[in-house]
């Protein structure tokens, strides 16, 4: 893309209204525009970085067996009066009438939903395991919206509902979520802790909240430093198999590491005292086991082995899926602006032309650039008649993770300069070598199915 041609409405100043880093960047890069309070348009680079997290999501979901499918935003009001939840949800759920005056609802979630499709299509054990997700957009009516993307009132999110025949196997299905949960999260160059945590108004015994550490979060949290040197790393697990699921459940969550919500002093205080943290984070996910909580009242049943009918177990797992790219921005950023990991950027890297309108700088970066597009790389070309001072800090504001700057003095020692966004070094070299390097950079976070 030619930034000439983009639409990247960067701002000078920062709005008085933004609060947070993540909000303050995300409308000062061109990212997003309020239409009304927690409810944002997301402009042409924010929607790149969000479709890129929503194809992580996807990607992580089905490598582990997942199926997608898509629901309606307006829900029937009577699914959720069968699961006794309607009037229980609280003023968050935005009620409506439709003009034949039945009463309807915007998704805050989809328990219900998802029971009414599995009772009308699946009814022997033989058809399960099963688990279905899809990624769609919310609505909560939050009393008080604010920090941006991280608590507004729509919201992009992906939420996905297991159903097994027994409790085990349902318990299985939370293991395996949380395994591909620690993995997109690392895709996403997070480290994402989870965290015993309260049901809410899903309902449930099992429950964990996964965390970003930021100074910014709005949870209070307490832990045991030791999980901060986890990794999930390139391993390779068996996600059919019970054990090897349980066993990264237990490597993950057996040290101490809870919200102000559940945490008990008395348990902390074991932990040796080098080792305790007390911190704040930002929520990016939570998996849920509630049993038979919707299936029964809403008859979500199969035939057993023996013939007769067993209420389906379930468990619900959702990722806030807009909420990522605001704890993104929170965990990796500077004073100059966002830091891209890779595996999320917008585009994978900046090219800036340090003297437009010079013949050989124009067309080293016209090579460049129709090298990475070749190879697959989508480049940000800042072809703009601007001097080399904004070019670079429009730049280091949308955070690219890298940048070849190309100038006439560079070009006759037949060089152009590569530099990090993250480290801040740079390293001169070819034109070729400055589009291998890159291509080689960016070969772990192509799609992994």
């Amino acid at each position: 893309m030619r930034l000439t041609r983009y639409f990247l409405p960067v701002l000078r100043e920062t709005p008085a209204e933004a609060q947070i880093v993540s909000h303050r960047l995300m409308l000062r890069a061109g990212m997003i525009k309020q239409a009304s309070a927690g409810i944002y348009s997301w402009l042409p680079l924010g929607y790149r970085v969000l479709r890129n997290v929503e194809r992580i999501v996807h990607e992580e979901q089905q490598r582990v067996g997942h199926i997608p499918l898509l629901m309606p935003t307006l829900q029937p009001a009577d699914l959720w009066q069968e699961s006794g939840r309607y009037n229980a949800y609280g003023p968050e759920m935005l009620r409506i009438r439709d003009r034949q005056d039945r009463d309807m609802l915007y998704g805050p979630t989809n328990e219900e939903m998802i029971t009414d499709i599995f009772r009308s299509h699946v009814g022997s054990y033989k058809d399960l395991p099963l688990t279905l997700y899809h990624i769609q957009w919310k609505f909560r009516d939050e009393m008080r919206p604010r920090f941006g993307v991280m608590r507004g009132r729509e919201f992009l999110m992906k939420d996905g509902y297991n159903f097994d025949l027994t409790k085990e196997d349902a318990l299985h299905a939370y293991n395996r979520h949380l395994v591909s949960y620690l993995r997109t999260y690392e895709r996403m160059g997070l480290q994402a802790i989870p965290m015993r945590a309260d049901s809410g108004p899903i309902g449930g015994d099992d429950t964990h909240e996964f965390l970003v550490l930021a100074e910014t979060g709005e949870s209070e949290v307490f832990y045991d430093s030791e999980i901060t040197e986890l990794k999930f790393g390139e391993r390779e697990i068996d996600h059919d198999s019970h054990d090897a699921c349980r066993a990264v459940l237990e490597e993950f969550t057996s040290r101490y590491a809870r919200t102000d919500e559940t945490h008990d002093e008395a348990v902390f205080e074991k932990v040796p005292e080098e080792r305790r943290r007390k911190a704040r984070g930002i929520e990016v996910g939570q998996i849920f086991y509630f049993g038979t909580k919707y299936s029964e009242p809403m008859g979500a049943t199969v035939q057993g082995p023996d013939g007769k009918p067993v209420p389906v177990h379930m468990g619900s797992h959702g990722i806030g899926v807009s909420r990522l790219v605001g704890a993104i921005i929170e965990a990796s950023h500077d004073d100059k602006g966002i830091i891209w990991p890779e595996g999320v950027t917008p585009f994978h890297a900046g090219i800036v032309n340090l003297k437009q309108g010079d013949g050989e700088a124009d067309a080293a970066c016209e090579r460049i650039y129709a090298a990475l597009t070749e190879n697959g790389l989508e480049p940000l070309y800042d072809d703009r008649d601007e001097r080399a001072g904004g070019k670079f800090a429009t730049m280091d504001l949308i955070g690219l993770p890298w940048r070849i700057t190309v100038g006439p003095r560079g070009l006759k020692n037949g060089v152009v300069e590569l530099t990090s966004r993250r480290s801040s070094e740079s390293e001169e070299m070819s034109p070729e070598a400055a589009v291998a390097r890159l291509v080689e950079i960016y070969a772990p976070h192509r799609a992994r199915l």
